[in-house]
């Protein structure tokens, strides 16, 4: 049965993506395609604040991209030799906040320990931080421009000192179009598609839509022609009329953009997890369904 993961590809240390192969291990056949791409914003600026770990309480990262943009800042500047003899330990000293594994196996790459990663979003993290010793100094937040308000609005109203600098901003992929046509024309329509963020529905979904003609008006005033198992009706332009697909959100924020578009959710990670999000597309994959 294959499944769509519209996410890049990210290889662990077995050099597998690991929702590739925790899908696998349900009997799915996953297709990652690319969405989104980033440019990086305001590396100077951020590289001096990561050289003054005096200033600040601790760190909070809630995605991948913001720990790359300091992986960037230490390789622009050549401080990769600064880092190691002694900001890295000045930053150990002090509380890193994540959210998610994937976020939390990257600033380990850092050598920084992590805490709040099982958290699973930002409200979660910043109810974490906010049952923490609060610091006096400001917690240093890199993040970008699509960064939703609830960690620093929830931080503020608990009086709890945060420094936010946007260091990335999200577009989307160049070959997003390209992709999902090759992939509809020689593997056919999905059992499943899995949303990775708000803006990954919003770059992609217009194309989907362009590959499903006008039965997604149908879709969105009609809703699901199963409703025992949620699934989404794409009848779709290269002959593959009728076939069921499930949409999939990694988590709620994601599943809140889809059904903005008027569009069932078959099933929302309990974790931002690959296991989590393989344990849910089978649940909503196997009859009657639901997750």
């Amino acid at each position: 049965m294959k499944v769509l993961l519209l996410k890049d590809a990210k290889e662990d240390d077995g050099g597998q993506d690991p929702y590739i192969r925790e899908l696998g291990l349900f009997g799915f056949e996953a297709t990652l395609i690319p969405v989104l791409s980033f440019e990086f914003l305001s590396l100077p600026s951020f590289s001096e604040k990561l050289s003054h770990p005096e200033g600040y309480g601790g760190l909070i990262f809630t995605s991948p991209r913001a720990v790359e943009a300091v992986e960037l800042c230490l390789e622009k500047d050549n401080k990769t030799e600064v880092w190691e003899k002694s900001l890295k330990e000045k930053w150990s000293a002090k509380s890193v906040y994540v959210v998610g594994n994937a976020t939390a196996s990257l600033v380990s790459k850092l050598g920084l320990d992590t805490e709040g990663e099982k958290c699973g979003n930002a409200e979660n993290l910043a109810e974490y931080i906010c049952s923490r010793e609060p610091s006096a100094l400001p917690l240093l937040f890199p993040c970008g421009t699509l960064k939703r308000e609830v960690l620093p609005k929830m931080l503020k109203d608990k009086g709890i000192p945060m420094e936010s600098i946007t260091v990335y901003r999200t577009i989307p992929h160049p070959a997003i179009q390209v992709n999902l046509n090759s992939y509809y024309s020689t593997q056919g329509v999905p059992a499943s598609i899995t949303f990775f963020s708000p803006s990954g529905v919003t770059y992609s979904l217009k194309h989907i839509q362009e590959l499903s003609g006008d039965s997604m008006d149908q879709i969105k005033t009609q809703g699901p022609r199963n409703p025992e198992r949620n699934c989404l009706q794409l009848g779709l332009r290269n002959g593959c009329a009728d076939a069921a697909t499930t949409f999939a959100a990694i988590g709620p924020t994601t599943a809140r953009a889809l059904a903005a578009q008027g569009l069932p959710v078959s099933c929302t990670a309990d974790s931002p997890t690959p296991r989590a999000l393989a344990t849910g597309v089978r649940r909503a994959l196997q009859p009657p369904g639901g997750c």
